[in-house]
């Protein structure tokens, strides 16, 4: 069984060397440039890992330094999943479970 899903392809690091900017680093003069003040640390992950959040100026910034287009940066790509199923399950419904109450007698 397979499972649709969608993801993204950050291509920063990769327009970055296409311009020669081979540190994450040398990106934090030119943000602070354009009024994107960003530590080194942000930079970095930045860089390196796909933001989860990322604002319109950071990206205007972005696409400004390495003069590229959104489209660029981002790729949109659907990503299948394979759905396994765990030992010994065969796919048919899980038969609902009856609960027992156990009650103190009267008196104790």
């Amino acid at each position: 069984m397979t499972k649709k899903k969608w993801g993204i392809q950050w291509n920063l690091r990769l327009r970055m060397a296409e311009k020669g900017y081979f540190q994450t680093s040398d990106l934090v003069p030119l943000l602070a440039a354009r009024g994107i003040v960003l530590s080194r640390e942000q930079v970095f992950r930045l860089v390196t890992q796909p933001p989860q959040r990322l604002s319109m100026d950071t990206l205007a910034a972005l696409c400004d330094i390495l003069s590229c287009q959104p489209n660029d940066l981002i790729e949109i790509r659907e990503v299948t999943e394979r759905v396994s199923k765990a030992a010994g399950e065969t796919g048919k419904p899980v038969p609902q479970v009856r609960r027992t109450v156990i009650r103190r007698p009267d008196g104790l």
